[in-house]
C-alpha cells in the first residue's frame, strides 16, 4: 500500500454525490479528521464550493486537496450515460485517483449503478472475478457486533463460481474489518438441510467447502434468513437480487418497528412517564441500531477499495463510510484477497485441464492410437 509523504492514508472522496449536498460531506471528513490524525483527503467537486466547506473546519486546512470537477452524476442518471460523458463529473475524477495512486480508497454517496459503472471502466475486475460484489454490514449478535452480507446488488445473478467468488471476498473483508482470523462463511439458502435448493447452489456449496483452507474461512453450510443477524455465521454469500430485496426489506422493517416504538411510547401521559424512565436503555438501542454505524457498501472485486456511502447520510454516516474506507487500505487486504482469488482460480483451471487431458501412460497410449486412425 502506497501511502502519502507525511504516513497519511489518503481517501478520495467524491463530495458532490450525496443527497445533502456538498457541506454534509465535507463536514464528515471533518468528524473522520478529528478523530484519526493519520487521515487526508483529496476532494473532488467545484472548487469553490468546496474551499468555502473546508474554511469552516481547520481540521482539514492541511490534510486536504481539492481536485476540481465541474459536473455531478445524478441519483436519475442511467449508467451508460455516465461512462460516455461523465470525464468532467466528481466521481469520474474520485475514481481516477485511486486508479493513479494518489489515494488508497474511495469514497462515494453518488448514484449506486453510475459508481459500479465507472468504477470497472477506471479500476478494472481482479484477475478471476467474473463481476465484483457489493458488501453490506447487517447488525448482530456476534462478538463484532456485524455480519457481512454479498451481494446486494451488483448483479442481480450469480453462478456457482460467482458465489464462491463471493465467499472468498466476503471472507478477506471480515477478516481485515474486524480483525477475525477465520471468518464463518454461510450460503444463503431456502433451507439448511442438503438437499434444498437450485443445482447451482448445491454446487456452489461444493466449491466454497473445497476452498475453504485456500480462502483462510470456516464453512458452515446454508444458512437461512433468520441467520442474517445471528451469531452463528459471519459472511452470508448470496445473489445480488436476494441480497438487495433482504437488505430493503431489513431497512422497511427498521423503520416500521423505530416509528411504532415512538408513537406508543408519546401515546399518553403513561407512555410518556414510562419513556423517559426507560430514557438510558432505549439511547443505548438507539445507538446500537443506528444506520449511521452500519453506513458504507464495500464493492470488492476491484483493483481498489471502493465504499459506497447512502445516499442520504448526514456528516455522521458519511465519517463512518470514511472510516471503513481508511481501515481497509491500511489494512493491505486488497492484495490478499486478490491472491487468494488468483490462487483458486489457477487451481480451477488446472482441475480443468486435468479433466481434458487423461493422466496414465494407458489413456495417453490410447489416446495417440485414436489419433493415428483419424
Amino acid at each position: 500500500m502506497t501511502q502519502t509523504e507525511n504516513n497519511k492514508v489518503t481517501i478520495s472522496v467524491d463530495a458532490m454525490g450525496g443527497d445533502q449536498g456538498p457541506a454534509a460531506v465535507v463536514e464528515g471528513c471533518a468528524l473522520s479528521a478529528a478523530k484519526n490524525p493519520e487521515i487526508a483527503f483529496i476532494l473532488h467537486g467545484d472548487e469553490a464550493t468546496l474551499r468555502a466547506a473546508v474554511a469552516r473546519f481547520p481540521v482539514l486546512a492541511d490534510i486536504t486537496q481539492i481536485h476540481h470537477s465541474p459536473d455531478v452524476v445524478q441519483m436519475d442518471d442511467k449508467p451508460s450515460q455516465v461512462m460516455r460523458r461523465g470525464r468532467d463529473t466528481s466521481m469520474w475524477s474520485a475514481l481516477t485517483a485511486l486508479r493513479d495512486n494518489d489515494a488508497q480508497a474511495a469514497v462515494s454517496c453518488g448514484n449506486t449503478g453510475a459508481l459500479m459503472a465507472v468504477s470497472m471502466l477506471r479500476l478494472r475486475k481482479l484477475h478471476g472475478v467474473h463481476r465484483p460484489a457489493i458488501a453490506c454490514l447487517w447488525p448482530s449478535r456476534g462478538k463484532s457486533g456485524f455480519n457481512t452480507m454479498l451481494d446486494v446488488g451488483a448483479d442481480v445473478r450469480a453462478d456457482e463460481e460467482s458465489l464462491l467468488q463471493y465467499a472468498l471476498m466476503g471472507s478477506a473483508y471480515y477478516r481485515n474489518a474486524f480483525d477475525t482470523a477465520r471468518p464463518r462463511v454461510g450460503l444463503l439458502n431456502v433451507g439448511t438441510e442438503e438437499h434444498k435448493g437450485r443445482a447451482e447452489i448445491k454446487e456452489a456449496a461444493r466449491l466454497i467447502a473445497d476452498a475453504a483452507e485456500i480462502g483462510r474461512y470456516e464453512f458452515v453450510g446454508f444458512v437461512e434468513g433468520n441467520d442474517l443477524p445471528s451469531d452463528h455465521v459471519d459472511v452470508i454469500v448470496t445473489d445480488g437480487f436476494t441480497g438487495n430485496v433482504a437488505l430493503k426489506t431489513a431497512e422497511g422493517t427498521a423503520r416500521l418497528i423505530s416509528d411504532t416504538l415512538r408513537e406508543e411510547l408519546t401515546a399518553n401521559l403513561p407512555s410518556k412517564l414510562a419513556a423517559l424512565l426507560a430514557t438510558a436503555p432505549l439511547a443505548r438501542l438507539r445507538k446500537r441500531m443506528d444506520p449511521r454505524r452500519m453506513n458504507g457498501g464495500v464493492f470488492l472485486g476491484l483493483n481498489g477499495t471502493v465504499v459506497k456511502s447512502h445516499g442520504s447520510a448526514d456528516a455522521t454516516g458519511v465519517s463512518a463510510a470514511i472510516k471503513l474506507a481508511f481501515t481497509l487500505a491500511r489494512s493491505g487486504f486488497q492484495d490478499r484477497m486478490a491472491e487468494r482469488l488468483a490462487t483458486v482460480a489457477d487451481a480451477q483451471q488446472e482441475n480443468l485441464l486435468s479433466k481434458e487431458v487423461p493422466s496414465s501412460d494407458d489413456g495417453g497410449a490410447e489416446q495417440g492410437k485414436q489419433m493415428g486412425q483419424s
